[in-house]
């Protein structure tokens, strides 16, 4: 019970660090390496599949990325660019705090739901898998949109 709370305070506060980061750097233009290099970085946490005690059913994989995949879609339909200066910045949205807490508290609950009944690395398996496929597809997303914007820029000059 001890680690559940310690968990999820955790997990809480590094959300409020995600929550306070984002929404300075929405006062600063963004360019392609900001928005490419966080599921880069990311990535190497997969290196956890090498041990055995993280690794994944096919069924726990499938379940995993369809739920990313759908927290994603909620950043991405949020996710939006305006141009200042002919720079790009992410627009400042009153939404995307209150769409980050919600997902954070869906996750903690989903985490105390299954975490009964998974195994705590399989967890903390399909938990970085989930995260994964959310940032994957939102970032794609944004870059496609962000090079959009750069080229009508580029036409405009």
């Amino acid at each position: 019970m001890t680690y559940l709370v310690f968990s999820i305070l955790i997990a809480f506060l590094m959300g409020a660090a995600v929550i306070f980061i984002r929404m300075k750097a929405q006062n600063y233009p963004v360019n392609a390496k900001k928005i490419i290099l966080p599921p880069v970085f990311m990535a190497t946490g997969a290196l956890m599949y090498v041990v055995p005690y993280f690794r994944l059913t096919g069924m726990e994989i499938l379940e995993s990325v369809i739920i990313g995949f759908i927290f994603s879609s909620v950043l991405i339909v949020t996710s939006h660019f305006e141009v200042k200066d002919n720079q790009i910045y992410l627009k400042k949205s009153k939404a995307f705090p209150v769409i980050l807490i919600s997902l954070l508290i869906l996750r903690t609950i989903l985490k105390v739901y299954i975490g009964n009944s998974v195994h705590p690395g399989e967890l903390a398996g399909m938990f970085f898998l989930l995260a994964f496929s959310m940032l994957l597809p939102w970032r794609i997303a944004m870059f496609l949109r962000y090079n959009k914007i750069k080229r009508r820029l580029a036409q405009t000059s």
